[in-house]
Order: structure tokens, then sequence, then C-alpha cells
């Protein structure tokens, strides 16, 4: 049976941080608009920020829906599944913002991932969700998998840019700037990553 949350803490922030994957889910408002479906790893890009609010290091990448998205109406859903121990599967309903570079908040966000060096990974904006409705449900289908290590390719292809030949890359990609929908995606060219969040 299903449980439904006031806050993130306990046992509940717990599982949600231990987990190497989580999924992210959005949508435009249109109706017949393309929904967006993400799978999130990297140790330490994900962050409780308090009871009621996550954070995650949106990282480089061929696409930015759940950014475009966003932007356009702030709907945003996160699930965690357990592949390991007992079936659980955890979802945050919530409204979420892309914080940009540029954005005085970001370099205090940033102080959320201690752990974890977002320079090799192209850092793009850290998306902020407020958590409105937080449910559990059973997960008993959740097949048990094994998590072995991150894969070190998206650093890899990543540490060789700058902020200007980041911003070249995004520019080439039909998807980054705007949607697949031709929602407004990611605002380019890339500002430059913050001083403090650099070292």
């Amino acid at each position: 049976m299903g449980k439904t949350y006031e806050r993130i803490d306990g046992r509940l922030r717990t599982f949600i941080e231990d987990q190497p994957l989580f999924f992210t889910a959005t949508a435009p408002l249109d109706g017949d608009g393309t929904v967006n479906l993400s799978p999130k790893g990297v140790r330490g890009s994900f962050a409780v920020v308090d009871e009621q609010t996550v954070a995650y290091l949106d990282f480089a990448g061929s696409t930015a829906e759940t950014v475009a998205h966003l932007r356009e109406n702030g709907r945003i859903t996160l699930m965690w599944c357990a592949f390991q121990g007992p079936p659980k599967i955890v979802r945050v309903h919530g409204r979420g913002e892309p914080v940009f570079r540029d954005d005085p908040r970001f370099p205090g966000l940033l102080g959320h991932f201690p752990g974890i060096d977002p320079a090799p990974h192209g850092l793009r904006a850290i998306i902020v969700v407020t958590a409105e409705l937080v449910r559990d449900s059973c997960g008993y289908a959740v097949p048990f998998m094994s998590y072995d290590e991150d894969r070190s390719l998206h650093s890899d292809r990543f540490r060789r840019e700058d902020d200007e030949s980041l911003s070249r890359y995004f520019e080439k990609k039909q998807s980054i700037a705007t949607s697949i929908d031709g929602l407004p995606g990611l605002p380019l060219p890339l500002p430059a990553m913050p001083p403090q969040a650099a070292g």
C-alpha cells in the first residue's frame, strides 16, 4: 500500500540519497507535445536541499527537453526504484526550475554537491524541485540489479571542453537552444562558470 509523505526526511531521505539512478519526467503544456523521460546518474549529482526541496546537476547532453519544459510550465516528477534490498518506488511530484550559471543563486546551490567536481561534465544548470506530492509504492515488479560503478564516458568526453567550446557544441545540436517541440531550451551562449563554483 502506497504512503504519502509531508516531507523528505528520515528513512525516505536516506533511501533517495542512496540510489545511484533516478528518472525525471516532464511534458509541454501542448497536449500533442513530446513527453520526456530521462535517466540521471553520476554519484553525488543529486541533493536533498531541505525537507521540501531537492536539486540535481544538469550536465551536458544532446538535448535540453527537461530545461525547456520547466521554463514553460515547471511541472516535473522524479522517481527512484530500489534495485537492491526491500522493494520500493518513490515519486516526488513538484515544480522545477533550471538555475543557470549566471543566476546569483547558482554558487550557493552548487555547495550542496561537495562530493562531485562538475567541471568534467559540462555543467549547464542546477535543477531545483519543490515537492508538492511525495509518495511511495511497493515496487514488487522491479527486478534486482546490481550497481557496479559510474561510467567514465561522460566525464571523459566533456572534460576536454571549456565554456567557449561547450557553447559551440550546444549550438550545433538541434534540440538544445530549442526543444523538440520548439520551446526555448538552454540559453546560449553558455554563461561562464562563476569563479566560486569553478574550484
